[in-house]
């Protein structure tokens, strides 16, 4: 008898289990997003108010017993929502200012998807997200880095080291975000804020680290004035 194959590992295909409904999620919506980002108004208000309620919404599942918990939950959200708008409609470099924000949270959820699965190691917070590690947070602070200093060459605005290291700060401010709603989801007793984006869960899922990144930048740049990080 012929001796039979030995069979592959299946590690590969665990780690990486649901990255193709992750891609294709962010394929179509990514666009979408981008584009209203791009044009602004009226766009990038119509987004706001569709994605607003469905914040709130998500924010009173994830709060079922703390009243005090659920409204600073709620205004949060709204937050986020407000210091959007704010930022994309100032009257110099809203556009950058946005798609700036954008890229370095998406770019510090990659980089700490990928490197975090293929390094794993230490958990970061095992409590609250079993699957983040430090090795995931490192990438994800390299990746803001490159990304934050390429887009000031990019726009030609802004010092290129100055930008790398706010782009550090803005990715640990996301994975801070991410915690917050990862802590609220266990509290709750729930694996995701809702089921809105297929192979993403809810929409907090999604924007959890972007909604902490955008009131960050909005009220630092309310007390520094000027057209921060650009000046």
């Amino acid at each position: 008898m012929a001796a039979s194959a030995p069979s592959v590992p299946a590690v590969p295909a665990r780690r990486f289990g649901g990255l193709l409904l992750r891609v294709a999620s962010a394929v179509i919506l990514g666009p979408l997003a981008f584009a209203a980002l791009w044009f602004g108004f009226p766009w990038i208000d119509l987004l706001a108010a569709v994605a607003a309620p469905i914040m709130v919404s998500e924010c009173i599942r994830l709060t079922p017993r703390r009243p005090v918990a659920r409204v600073l939950a709620v205004l949060y959200a709204l937050g986020a929502v407000v210091a959007l708008l704010w930022l994309r409609h100032q009257p110099s470099l809203g556009r950058e200012t946005v798609i700036w924000i954008a890229v370095c949270v998406w770019a510090t959820d990659i980089g700490a998807y990928f490197l975090g699965k293929i390094a794993g190691g230490v958990k970061l917070a095992p409590r609250i997200s079993p699957g983040k590690t430090w090795s995931g947070l490192i990438g994800g602070v390299c990746w803001a880095a490159v990304a934050s200093a390429a887009l000031g060459l990019v726009f030609q605005q802004g010092a290129t080291f100055v930008l790398a290291a706010v782009g550090v700060g803005l990715a640990i401010v996301a994975q801070i975000g991410d915690l917050l709603e990862s802590a609220a989801k266990r509290d709750a007793g729930v694996k995701d804020s809702g089921y809105l984006i297929p192979g993403h869960g809810g929409l907090l899922d999604r924007v959890d680290g972007l909604a902490a990144v955008l009131v960050a930048v909005a009220l630092i740049r309310l007390c520094v004035g000027g057209d921060w990080p650009w000046a």
